[in-house]
């Protein structure tokens, strides 16, 4: 019978906020000297969680790594990147509050870019309301009362072009993004990684962001496995591995071949776009192992920073632009609507 509901009984997934406060819960219960199992059993008295943890705990009896565990019980594709290097690292309770850190920072650009491009859509979506408004009421009515004015009626036609030519623009550029939003998710993953990285060089805002993210993975992934003692090619050979980070695996699997020619691995980071140069000269001014890892630990949280820094900036201007594109369109507006009385007032 238990076994007939457990078939049968469906798995509530974890929105943000849960995933957030799970991951936490976990941390602070890990850091006061619970092992891990322990730790679920305590989380299970919070009846919003209790679902995920027994999930999770059964996923590790079945013999599932932490990574895995996260991802059956539906957590968000960029925790379980990001625990999948606990695999080689073994630092779980670390892990688990970087991931932490990690997540709450995304989950707060997510509601500060939704607050911020609020209030821009519904204005536009108000504005395009009153543009076709103005098209099929308001401006046929001025060109009913200014047909005895050649100038006016001339305006008013202008306008009316300007109109539809404006309007066919932006709903053309809506329909084009969205088809080449869905091309894009349907055929990313057909595409060899080569040319996935050639589209990303591409989308200028975009590829600088992704530049940061990859080394600050990059930074702070090689410098965890490096307290487990790991060779280089060991690290590398691990990191390529994965499959959650697609960029970090070519990148890995592409260095380690080199490696294996004899080549340096501060000369071949160079080679590579999506990796900051800040990288090279790490790698060229360490040759001890553990001066290496504190290094790169403190560049991952400088990227951290870095990308911070980045993205709020670029939120921050979502409203100015839209405003001001906004602002255009108004004014525009406006002459449709006042050019013909003046064409009019030009015949008094």
């Amino acid at each position: 019978m238990d076994l007939f509901l457990k078939r049968f009984t469906t798995h509530n997934k974890l929105n943000s906020d849960l995933q957030l406060r799970f991951l936490q819960l976990l941390h602070r219960l890990l850091s006061n000297g619970y092992s891990l199992l322990e730790a679920l059993e305590t989380i299970k008295w919070n009846k919003e969680l209790h679902q995920t943890a027994e999930l999770i705990t059964e996923s590790f009896r079945d013999g599932m790594s932490v990574d895995e565990a996260f991802e059956k019980a539906a957590f968000h594709p960029s925790i379980t990147s990001y625990l999948y290097f606990v695999r080689g690292n073994g630092d779980l309770e670390g892990t688990i509050s970087k991931c932490a850190a990690m997540y709450e920072h995304r989950m707060k650009y997510i509601k500060k870019f939704q607050q911020v491009s609020r209030y821009p859509f519904i204005l536009f979506f108000i504005f395009f309301l009153l543009m076709y408004f103005i098209k099929w009421s308001v401006l046929p009515s001025f060109q009913d009362l200014f047909r005895t004015s050649s100038e006016a009626s001339f305006t008013i036609f202008v306008s009316i072009l300007v109109i539809d030519i404006l309007g066919s623009v932006l709903f053309i550029l809506l329909i084009v993004t969205l088809i080449a939003i869905i091309i894009w998710n349907v055929t990313k993953k057909r595409l060899p990684i080569e040319k996935q990285l050639k589209v990303y060089e591409s989308i200028p805002i975009y590829r600088s962001i992704l530049k940061l993210q990859t080394s600050f993975h990059f930074a702070a992934h090689f410098g965890s496995l490096l307290k487990t003692g790991m060779s280089f090619r060991e690290i590398l050979q691990h990191m390529s591995k994965q499959t959650r980070l697609p960029i970090i695996a070519y990148y890995s699997q592409q260095m380690n071949t080199e490696l294996s020619k004899g080549l340096h691995i501060a000369s071949l980071l160079s080679v590579f776009t999506f990796l900051e140069n800040q990288l090279t000269a790490i790698f060229h001014k360490n040759v001890d192992v553990h001066a290496l890892e504190k290094d790169l630990n403190i560049y991952s949280e400088l990227l951290m920073e870095e990308i911070q820094r980045k993205i709020t900036k670029n939120i921050t201007l979502i409203q100015p632009v839209f405003f001001l594109i906004l602002a255009c369109f108004v004014i525009f507006i406006y002459i449709t609507l006042m050019w013909p009385m003046f064409q009019l007032i030009k015949t008094i």
